[in-house]
């Protein structure tokens, strides 16, 4: 789940918990050209505040006129289509006459959302199954493969939990790198042991975490929607970080080095409880060569080469 929809899930359980009314819509099917994606949130309050969006402000207004009016009067859930028509499409802005389908639940259940939202917390992957002639929903083990499923009795979507990046290295690159996975909507947990490098990850929206990397990451229960990049350039943190970062889940796994370097590594990491299979796993020289130099350009490259990993766009190997 990004950080938008999660924001979404936090903002509808406080409201629910305050007493409010509140609908929740997801985006349910789109066509042509849709800024939202399929599964996202728009949480509307019964006095017309929101969170979140489904259209990036074409349909919101209507929506929230329909939902006071009607929908939040209602039991079950309500499918609502914008931009059947040409015309329809023009009045509400939506790009390249795209279409648009919501599903509203005007009465999301309260218990559901909070073991939900427990579920993510936990970095669980949870399958969400909403009976659309009841409203009623259940909560399963997902899969990150899950497809979107919308029939003309259920909607089922899965949600994960938030995209992280730790980074091993407290150093300038990583400061960039930590910049750019922020922008990228990652959570971001920096580990260094150096006491030199105390005062250097000093913000809020960045976890630092002291101690060895290894033992942090075994702390951290790395999953499939983690990825772990190795910035030190010290062998006795960074290898002992990527022993137990290619043993684990992680969707990537990156190091700073040469090629020549990196090929040690792989020799090194053979000798210790890392099977070939895993090794390969590693990506190094870290990032996608696009000459860069400067650290910034290097934060660009992994984030770069992090982001199609992640969507599953095959990568040249470097040799």
């Amino acid at each position: 789940m990004n950080s938008t929809d999660l924001s979404v899930l936090k903002s509808a359980l406080t409201w629910l918990q305050a007493g409010h009314l509140v609908a929740i819509a997801t985006v349910a099917q789109t066509w042509g050209s849709a800024p939202r994606p399929v599964g996202s949130w728009l949480a509307i309050r019964d006095d017309g505040q929101v969170a979140g969006s489904v259209s990036g402000g074409c349909v919101e207004d209507d929506l929230i006129s329909r939902v006071q009016t009607d929908i939040l009067t209602r039991s079950t859930p309500e499918m609502v289509v914008y931009g059947v028509s040409q015309e329809e499409a023009a009045r509400f802005g939506l790009p390249c006459g795209g279409n648009l389908r919501l599903l509203v639940e005007p009465k999301p259940e309260l218990a559901i959302l909070e073991q939900l939202l427990s579920s993510i917390s936990n970095h669980q992957i949870t399958r969400r199954s909403v009976n659309l002639l009841t409203g009623k929903s259940t909560l399963s083990s997902g899969n990150q493969n899950d497809d979107f499923i919308l029939t003309d009795t259920e909607m089922r979507t899965t949600y994960g939990p938030r995209w992280r990046m730790i980074i091993i290295g407290a150093g300038q690159l990583s400061l960039y790198t930590a910049d750019f996975a922020l922008a990228a909507d990652f959570e971001v947990i920096v580990i260094d042991p150096r006491e030199e490098y105390i005062e250097g990850i000093n913000r809020d929206d960045v976890s630092f975490m002291r101690g060895m990397p290894d033992d942090v990451l075994l702390e951290l229960n790395v999953d499939s929607h983690t990825a772990v990049v190795a910035l030190t350039h010290d062998p006795k943190l960074d290898d002992m970080a990527l022993m137990e970062a290619l043993k684990s889940p992680a969707f990537y796994v990156g190091a700073l080095g040469s090629r020549k370097n990196t090929l040690k590594r792989k020799e090194r990491l053979l000798e210790f409880d890392v099977n070939q299979e895993q090794v390969e796993k590693l990506h190094g020289p870290v990032g996608l060569h696009i000459g860069a130099l400067t650290p910034p350009e290097i934060a660009v490259s992994i984030l770069a080469e992090v982001i199609a990993v992640k969507y599953g766009i095959i990568v040249p190997k470097k040799s």
